[in-house]
């Protein structure tokens, strides 16, 4: 959907269906997505947030037979999440969603496929953007930067390429997440300045591509910037008016926005432990960080060895790497961070920092009762609305 006050463009991600084949896809868009269209705009193209595997990305037909789709359902194309390689439902995913990482040609071959892809999705004169990797799982990535500011640069080099090509210009937005090389703010923007947004980037760049040194660094942020998760933001304690500003004074793009919300529990007790033990699943990480009075921030990659702490951990603030429903109103002593995502919405909608906002509440099927329980067509449609009355 079209914001109005250019405001950008409001969609949902497709991972929170079944994305792993092509036939899954197509059963998405013509199933839930066709369904959600017709209620919320009937009457002008309605966003989507495409998600592909690597192995429905892969096949030959794919942009043709989505193009149609598209096509015959007035559907619109402006983004893709291309963060998830493989299975994403139903399967343990854990940190396995992070494989492959940037450092090999795995990433970088399923990137440029769905670059592709939404090259021949996406009208002339417009930007598709592609969320990624943060680089990889910090553990295997850390000492790895480098390779992994190589992997981005040969990226970069291919949407430049594309561009050349189809006249169509795609950006990649890393997704900074808990437990990744880039989890903060601040880790981006060290990774951006000490390795992407460098004169010898620009000059890789160069190298790869043939351009000419002023315009290779140009290209460099046209190309390459991150997709703000609310979710991951508040997990980590960040507040949306710092990051903003530490973004903007380092130049770096926000070319996507994921709009989301995770578990809060602002003061631990044993009611709480209870009721939390009940959002893990075996399929995702959550990622757990939690705050002691002083303002000392425990982390745990998991949620299960953040409550092995037990009562020791009483009274702490906790924030969980759990996408809950946009609208939910936990009871006591749960809560969202969703009133960081409307302070996050509201500076968006006063001053718009990003063209490309997309809803992202992939764990409807994992939800505790307590949470869980509605349609998932009805409950996207409702974080829809929800996001709308806060974008006016």
């Amino acid at each position: 959907m079209r914001l109005a006050d250019g405001r950008g463009t409001l969609g949902y991600c497709l991972n929170v269906h079944p994305t792993q084949t092509l036939a899954e896809v197509r059963a998405a868009l013509l199933g839930p997505v066709r369904t959600i269209a017709r209620r919320l705009c009937p009457a002008e193209p309605f966003a989507v947030g495409l998600r592909l595997s690597a192995e429905a990305a892969a096949r030959p037909d794919a942009a043709t037979e989505l193009a149609a789709i598209f096509a015959g359902e007035g559907f619109a194309a402006y983004t893709m999440n291309g963060f998830p390689y493989g299975p994403f439902h139903g399967v343990p995913v854990k940190e396995a969603v992070y494989e492959p990482d940037w450092t090999t040609p795995d990433r970088l071959a399923y990137t440029l496929d769905l670059a592709r892809i939404m090259a021949a999705l996406v009208p002339p004169k417009e930007t598709a953007t592609i969320s990624t990797v943060p680089g990889g799982f910090a553990p295997r990535t850390r000492s790895r930067e480098a390779a992994v500011a190589e992997g981005l640069l040969r990226a970069a080099a291919g949407l430049v390429r594309l561009e050349r090509e189809t006249g169509r210009r795609v950006a990649l937005a890393l997704e900074p997440e808990p437990f990744c090389l880039l989890e903060t703010t601040a880790e981006a923007v060290a990774f951006f300045g000490g390795h992407l947004f460098t004169p010898s980037a620009a000059e890789r760049l160069a190298e790869l591509t043939g351009l000419g040194p002023d315009d290779a660094a140009a290209a460099l942020p046209r190309h390459l910037g991150l997709c703000l998760d609310a979710c991951h933001m508040a997990v980590m304690f960040e507040e949306p008016e710092a990051t903003l500003s530490a973004l903007d004074s380092a130049g770096i793009p926000i070319h996507k926005m994921q709009i989301s919300a995770a578990l809060r529990i602002p003061r631990l007790d044993a009611d709480a432990r209870r009721r939390a033990a009940a959002f893990h699943d075996g399929v995702y990480l959550h990622q757990t960080m939690a705050r002691r009075a002083g303002g000392t921030v425990l982390r745990a990659l998991d949620l299960p060895q953040a409550l092995e702490r037990g009562a020791a951990a009483d009274g702490e603030e906790w924030r969980i790497h759990v996408h809950v429903p946009l609208f939910a109103e936990p009871a006591p002593p749960l809560a969202s961070t969703a009133d960081s995502l409307e302070r996050l919405l509201s500076l968006h909608r006063n001053r718009p920092f990003t063209s490309h906002l997309e809803v992202e509440t992939y764990t409807w099927s994992v939800l505790p009762p307590e949470l869980g329980g509605i349609d998932v067509t009805a409950g996207i449609e409702k974080e829809l609305r929800w996001v709308l009355q806060r974008l006016g």
